[in-house]
């Protein structure tokens, strides 16, 4: 009997043992199945914690509802009753010490009008003139493997890109607009440029599309994300589930592979699926000739913070869901989402919940990781005071710092993942990476990336 070994008991690795179950029991296949988890609790960065009336998601608070892998799989366990979709408003940029709206019909900031782009009170009039010569401007140089930051600006302009556009993509996906990829963050934006000759217009040709989905564009439930993770776990029904068992080996073995674990046992495998932070999977590996690939992927860090207050979420400003913060503020945050108001379940007595993000961009934050959780939560405190001018002391307080654990995707990434790839197949046949460490920060991606690796097992096990 042929066995699969999942390390690693996030949303990837449990994506990935869910299909292996459905796809052993579809096609009749003799084949044992385990997952490995080294925390206590199953989950990965999908952790909800409850507190005093209050949800608070400490990792990912949500799932982007059209990845195409997202609902087939809520339909399948079940879970399509407890689905709520996030409240829409305003987003704000915090910026030059007070909040600016960020303009309607705009996609991470990016303008799908004319109108759009003039009605921005964050960009000058003459950055907005410099943004209309995307309409006369024609794309001769730039593919999906160009930096976004350095396409965007050629077409919009310095300002339009500094003062709008890369706060938000850069506070999305972590890193600076010149080192992140059009392929790694909206590759569709190249497709706009030469089909409709503007990115501008390409936008404008498919508001409906955004405007449709802005409604129902993210997907929690009632119960918090959790829920996700306990009906995953529940309906395992053939797979042996290790919690609080930490993977200490790898080794190749007779053809197959023995992995060791922190308490003595062990297993032997024909297919093990490193569902782990690339870190983790290098370290278990022990392979020299792995390491300059794996030393090309890179990772950034954050630290969340809750604040709960004894205090109708009313006092927030009007149809709003959060900001976040531009270069040389009076804030330190980085963003700040306004919980209670986005997701109504969060506060069950509509109290207002706000969130706040510290990522590893942020100039302090080599001093922030020092702090204590009581400094994070009075440097929050003071940033909600100045922000939103709220002064009562918070009734709860969650800070969860996220350590080299944020996948930072950079112009190399696709190059250095295939090249691992490559390696690590011939070497080590059957043994898989997975997770957001390569393939894609999302839910969704992660999802799909779980899919997608039962399926390639499923067809080696057939092939044999």
């Amino acid at each position: 009997m042929k066995k699969a070994v999942v390390i690693g008991g996030g949303i990837t690795g449990l994506s990935a043992m869910h299909y292996l179950e459905r796809m052993k029991q579809q096609h009749g296949l003799e084949l044992e199945l385990e997952l490995i988890e080294k925390e206590e609790q199953l989950g990965g960065k999908i952790r909800t914690v409850k507190k005093d009336g209050f949800a608070m998601e400490v990792g990912a608070d949500s799932i982007v509802a059209r990845h195409a892998s997202v609902l087939p799989l809520i339909e399948e366990l079940g879970l399509e009753e407890q689905m709520v979709y996030n409240g829409t408003g305003i987003s704000y940029l915090y910026t030059d010490n007070k909040l600016h709206a960020i303009p309607k019909n705009t996609v991470f900031g990016i303008p799908m009008d004319r109108e759009a782009l003039f009605s921005s009170t964050l960009v000058s009039q003459q950055g907005k003139e410099r943004a209309m010569q995307d309409f006369e401007t024609v794309n001769d140089r730039f593919t999906k493997d160009s930096s976004i930051g350095e396409f965007l600006e050629a077409f919009l302009g310095k300002e339009l890109v500094d003062q709008q556009i890369a706060p938000v993509l850069s506070g999305v996906y972590s890193g600076s607009l010149r080192e992140l990829t059009l392929a790694s963050t909206l590759p569709y934006l190249i497709d706009y440029k030469n089909d409709y000759g503007s990115i501008i217009k390409g936008f404008e040709a498919h508001k409906e599309t955004f405007q449709g989905a802005a409604n129902k564009k993210f997907i929690s439930f009632d119960g918090g994300m959790v829920a996700l993770i306990d009906r995953l776990e529940q309906q395992m029904e053939t797979a042996v589930i290790r919690k609080g068992i930490e993977t200490n080996s790898l080794d190749k073995q007779d053809g197959r592979y023995k992995i060791g674990f922190s308490d003595g046992t062990s297993s032997e495998a024909d297919f093990v699926v490193l569902a782990i932070p690339h870190q983790h999977a290098q370290a278990l590996v022990k392979d020299e000739t792995l390491d300059e690939e794996f030393g090309q992927l890179l990772n950034s860090s954050l630290i969340s913070v809750y604040l709960g207050y004894d205090l109708p979420d009313d006092q927030l400003p009007a149809d709003g869901t959060g900001f976040i913060v531009s270069e040389g503020s009076d804030l330190v945050c980085n963003a700040c989402t306004w919980t209670s108001r986005k997701w109504p379940h969060t506060s069950a007595q509509h109290k207002l919940l706000v969130r706040l993000f510290y990522k590893s961009v942020n100039p302090l934050f080599a001093e922030l990781q020092n702090a204590t959780d009581e400094q994070l939560a009075e440097k929050a405190k003071v940033d909600v005071q100045k922000s939103l001018g709220i002064e009562q002391t918070p009734s709860v307080v969650e800070v969860t710092p996220w350590n080299e654990l944020m996948p930072n995707y950079h112009m190399g990434h696709k190059t250095a993942v295939m090249s691992l790839e490559a390696r690590l197949s011939g070497a080590y046949p059957g043994v898989h990476l997975a997770g957001s460490s390569y393939y894609g920060v999302g839910i969704g991606a992660c999802i799909q990336n779980g899919k997608d690796l039962a399926q390639q097992i499923v067809t080696a096990i057939e092939e044999e």
